[in-house]
């Protein structure tokens, strides 16, 4: 390859095919929280979904007209115009062409299996349809990528036909020539292949790939294509998508970063935030992480007494295949009690809390120690940052809670199949020297809990008022012990300048709810520098 086709373009559609998997429902709040961090981790391109095709991804856009990134660009996806339709009348590329987007990614048919049975038009209809919609979404958008569905099953039963398809694309101005594999039944060889013959007859356009992983290939098959002279990998972070899932880019960018030498546009600073991202995606689709996935599960660089554990300690190549560091995860040696060190004292060290202290110091052994404990209880704080640097802080004697819980009192009435149910809360607060009790009402007890809590402390701190909840989420952690599993809460919490996340967790719903809001309370007043009355 020469040296200009070292760079490849990094294509994120965790919020458009990712959504489609089974199980995962992102909110719009979700979808604007996961696209600023992939462009915080520097994605070059971000999918956002179909405007137009729901409400959800119509507001999400809507959304992003604000959005503020230096270099990710923000890509809508769409079909071909409908058979029977010109281009300029289809609604469904009016939507693209006004989303807001940088500009549009639309599919069309590849294979002729698909033009005649699914689309039920002839193959030179077809031809005219991709061409069309992509010359006049180009007049509108200085961006379009073709995603030539079902590619290598098409060039597999007519080479020549598949090959059409693409030139259609190319001519009406395609920015981009994407080789989907769509149903994820094709093999590295053959990707291989393929894709070195299409980028014999593209040498100056721009090839993708977009795999699913129904073989569990879909990461191999896009290391194949880049191999070979593809330039853009489409995937999802942790692989999520319809069925088995598509190419998980957090495997493939330290593969072809790392062992390839292709430049993503990630940097080794960025790079080390891969963990941290992965985990961050999984919280926002109420997923547990994969303790064994590559590169960032916890288990990646794990390592137990005996041989392994004693040869790391002498030279880590010995058994590990990178520094764990490199893609922000690290090492662990579980018969060790230096597990956990690393990730404490780097977390200290952002919030600058390391000054003065180095690892044997008490107090970084005592957040340790704290750590592994509620850990152990089934904390997890990838999206409650805020609630891990409480901990820190208290663990290290460096915060005074500017409350204290005394007690609080949960009241949920309902009469009848028909009427609605009514809960009302009692909280005792302890606030400097003063002790307060307050009584709220709301749609559901946690409703009322936060009611409560802002109403007994805004006469304390009238900071508190421009302080609201954006998100709530409650994942079971123990769902064989039924109705008396723990659960996990997570709030997301806003002044209008800030954001941050906060964590609870307990068997009971409602104090799981408190422990999280509280600590978003806490936070905000630190955040304020508040003075705690006397």
């Amino acid at each position: 390859m020469t040296s200009s086709s070292k760079r490849v373009e990094l294509f994120d559609t965790t919020l458009r095919d990712g959504s489609q998997t089974a199980g995962i429902n992102f909110s719009v709040e979700d979808k604007v929280r996961i696209a600023d961090r992939l462009a915080d981790f520097q994605i070059g391109w971000i999918e956002g979904g179909w405007p137009g095709a729901s409400p959800k991804d119509t507001q999400f856009f809507e959304l992003m007209r604000k959005r503020q990134w230096s270099a990710t660009r923000l890509i809508a996806f769409g079909s071909m115009a409908r058979p029977g339709k010109s281009a300029s009348e289809d609604i469904g590329l009016r939507h693209l062409a006004e989303s807001g987007a940088d500009g549009a990614c639309v599919f069309g048919k590849s294979w002729d299996l698909h033009v005649t049975k699914a689309l039920g038009i002839g193959l030179s209809e077809n031809l005219d349809l991709v061409h069309d919609s992509i010359a006049w979404l180009k007049a509108q958008l200085p961006t379009v990528f073709f995603d030539a569905e079902h590619f290598f099953d098409g060039y597999r039963d007519n080479p020549e036909y598949a090959l059409e398809v693409l030139k259609a694309a190319h001519a009406a101005g395609a920015d981009g020539l994407v080789l989907c594999d769509t149903n994820g039944g094709n093999i590295p060889f053959t990707v291989g292949q393929v894709v070195t013959e299409v980028v014999r007859q593209f040498p100056d356009t721009l090839i993708g790939i977009h795999a699913h992983n129904d073989c569990e290939l879909a990461v191999a098959n896009s290391v194949a294509a880049a191999r070979v002279g593809a330039r853009m990998v489409q995937g999802t972070i942790n692989g999520i998508g319809e069925r088995c899932g598509n190419a998980n880019l957090v495997s493939i960018i330290p593969i072809l970063q790392l062992k390839m030498q292709l430049d993503c546009g990630i940097d080794a600073e960025h790079l080390q935030q891969l963990g941290s991202l992965s985990r961050f995606v999984n919280e926002m689709a109420n997923r547990l992480p994969w303790q064994h996935q590559p590169f960032v599960g916890l288990s990646a660089f794990a390592h137990k007494g005996g041989i392994h554990a004693s040869a790391v300690r002498k030279d880590s190549r010995l058994y590990e295949h990178i520094e764990p560091e490199l893609v922000g995860n690290e090492r662990l040696i579980l018969v060790s009690d230096q597990a956990g060190k690393s990730t404490v004292q780097l977390k200290m060290a952002e919030m600058g809390l390391d000054v003065g202290l180095d690892a044997n110091d008490p107090a970084v052994k005592k957040a340790i120690q704290r750590v592994k404990e509620l850990e152990n209880r089934g904390f997890a704080y990838e999206g409650a940052e805020a609630s891990f640097q409480l901990l820190l802080l208290k663990a290290m004697d460096r915060f005074k809670p500017y409350f204290e819980l005394e007690s609080f009192r949960v009241i949920d009435e309902k009469q009848g199949h028909e009427e609605d149910p009514a809960s009302e809360v009692t909280v005792t607060l302890r606030v400097g020297l003063e002790t307060t009790t307050t009584s709220a009402r709301g749609n559901g007890p946690v409703n009322a809990l936060d009611n409560a809590l802002r109403e007994a402390l805004i006469p304390f701190y009238p900071s508190l008022a421009g302080m609201r909840l954006t998100d709530f989420k409650v994942r079971v952690l123990t769902t064989q012990q039924t109705t008396r599993a723990t659960v996990r809460v997570l709030i997301e919490s806003t002044d209008g300048h800030a954001e941050w996340g906060t964590v609870g967790v307990s068997a009971n719903m409602v104090d799981a709810s408190f422990q999280a809001l509280a600590d978003a309370v806490q936070y905000k007043l630190m955040l304020d520098k508040a003075v705690t009355p006397a």
